[in-house]
């Protein structure tokens, strides 16, 4: 494949990540990601294992993300209004010391996943169809599931970094 052809992601795991998801796939299978509004808890990416956290019309599927040394892609959920306004971000999962939520697989082991966001380029942009600089319309996520739920009410965060 040319460097031309590689597929743009628009999330990315540190490797201190891939490593908490090695443990975390061990003790608990296969595993999933959400990013809900940014409120309360939300404002963090939350751990579950695969299909515990109901995923339907209102989220979408950024990425699945492949972790060396587990058998599945971990895939990252975000809901789809918090899209709209992180849509010309690229997502970095990044894991650091201290507890998160005590609903993210992570807590117990003392530490939390945080994301790290960054301008997607304009090469990146333009790989996704998303436009020069990351804005204005194209095709979005992966998919977006047809099943319907409830909105958080954590979901009225206004981008990165804001609670």
């Amino acid at each position: 494949m040319s460097p031309q052809q590689t597929r743009v992601s628009r999330v990315a795991l540190t490797p201190g990540a891939a490593r908490l998801l090695r443990l975390l796939r061990e003790r608990h299978g296969p595993l999933m990601f959400h990013q809900s509004g940014g409120c309360c808890d939300g404002s963090s990416p939350m751990c579950y294992p695969e299909g515990e956290f109901r995923t339907g019309a209102s989220d979408v599927l950024l990425a699945e993300l492949p972790v060396a040394g587990v058998a599945e892609p971990v895939g990252f959920w975000m809901s789809a209004e918090q899209f709209e306004r992180w849509r010309h971000t690229h997502l970095t999962v990044d894991v650091v010391p201290g507890r998160g939520s005590g609903f993210s697989l992570e807590a117990p082991e003392g530490l939390r996943f945080l994301l790290r966001s960054r301008l997607l380029t304009d090469d990146e942009a333009r790989s996704l169809g998303e436009g020069t600089g990351g804005r204005g319309g194209g095709r979005g996520p992966l998919r977006q599931d047809a099943a319907s739920t409830s909105d958080s009410v954590c979901s009225r965060s206004g981008g990165p970094g804001r609670a």
